[in-house]
């Protein structure tokens, strides 16, 4: 129910009270009662409308488009995630929106994608992919050619944080848990992504060869990385206790296995336990693991063999976060006051 309720536009957490707040417009009262049409709710919204009923910004007129848009996406082979993604980006958009597809021109999203940036202060990397999901709208569904002149937000420059390995090490300190440390040694001693993690079978660790066979990661590619030994450790003493069969990292639900948000839990509270100060995340590890290896002596190209990327430039990023060079250089202080 709360992640129905996060797709109502505009809507905010009340924490104090502990309810949730959604705006008093038509279109969210109308995609609320959608929303739970299959429980026994009566609802009371004072005096309705009825011409507000028919706009084509309620959700009764949302649900073809996006159908339509999702079918296209499987179509042309995107992931789960990004036709996930995209879905909620459009859902967001006509919802602001509050026109039929067909009367929709560029104006209505430079207006929404300053909304985004401006007022809501989403990042530049949001708007983007939230822009790209409505030029695939207009190309594939609605069939309108009218965001070719629409220039996108300037990419931010910004440098993935990093971990030390006395960080590390106090963060894995702090994990008990035999099925959280291995979740989090093979993030980080593999170079995993978060969702690679959890979508892991256990027949996919080969310990012969001492590799992880990723399949399907990121753009529906499947490599290998580096199995550990001190990760493969861990797993053999979580496999003893837990047993697993199909996932290596099975969730609450039968025959599915652990979710993302689950992780990143177990990963915020170690870093909490651990007095990590930084704005940290799961993939995080996964920066501090290409970095770590650049440090050591590693080949750039192998690393970037290892983490799944397709361009050398997307490896580069962690070279401006690497000490390896920038401890040669000497402050010119230091050269300074060394000579006094």
């Amino acid at each position: 129910m709360v992640e129905s309720i996060k797709n109502i536009y505009g809507r905010r957490w009340d924490p104090q009270n502990k309810y949730w707040i959604i705006p008093n417009t038509e279109s969210s009262k109308s995609q609320l009662v959608n929303m739970f049409k299959e429980k026994d709710i009566t609802w009371s919204f004072g005096v309705e409308n009825k011409q507000d009923k028919t706009k084509c910004g309620s959700l009764y007129d949302l649900d073809g488009p996006l159908h339509d848009l999702e079918k296209q996406l499987i179509l042309k082979g995107y992931t789960h995630k990004t036709i996930k993604a995209y879905v909620g980006h459009i859902r967001r958009f006509l919802q602001y929106a509050e026109k039929p597809s067909q009367d929709l021109i560029s104006n209505d999203v430079e207006e929404y994608i300053h909304l985004l940036l401006k007022e809501q202060k989403n990042t530049h990397s949001y708007a983007n992919q939230s822009l790209s999901s409505i030029k695939f709208f207009f190309k594939y569904v609605v069939k309108k050619d009218v965001l070719c002149e629409l220039s996108r937000p300037k990419k931010e420059n910004k440098l993935p944080e990093v971990l030390g390995e006395e960080e590390i090490i106090a963060i894995f300190s702090k994990i008990i848990n035999y099925k959280h440390k291995a979740i989090l040694s093979l993030v980080y001693s593999s170079g995993l992504r978060v969702g690679e993690v959890v979508r892991l079978k256990v027949e996919d660790i080969d310990v012969e060869r001492m590799m992880i066979h990723i399949r399907q990661g990121k753009g529906r590619q499947d490599r290998y990385t580096i199995l550990s030994k001190v990760a493969l450790n861990t797993l053999r003493e979580y496999a003893r206790i837990e047993k697993p069969k199909e996932w290596l990292f099975p969730g609450a639900n039968q025959g599915k296995f652990l979710t993302e948000r689950s992780v990143q839990k177990v990963f915020n509270r170690a870093c909490t336990d651990a007095k990590i100060r930084k704005n940290v995340s799961v993939h995080t590890l996964r920066h501090s693991f290409a970095t770590h290896l650049l440090e050591s002596g590693t080949d750039l190209r192998y690393i970037q063999e290892l983490l799944g990327h397709k361009s050398s430039k997307t490896t580069e990023i962690c070279t401006h976060v690497s000490k390896k060079s920038l401890n040669k250089i000497q402050s010119p202080l230091d050269r300074l006051l060394d000579e006094n």
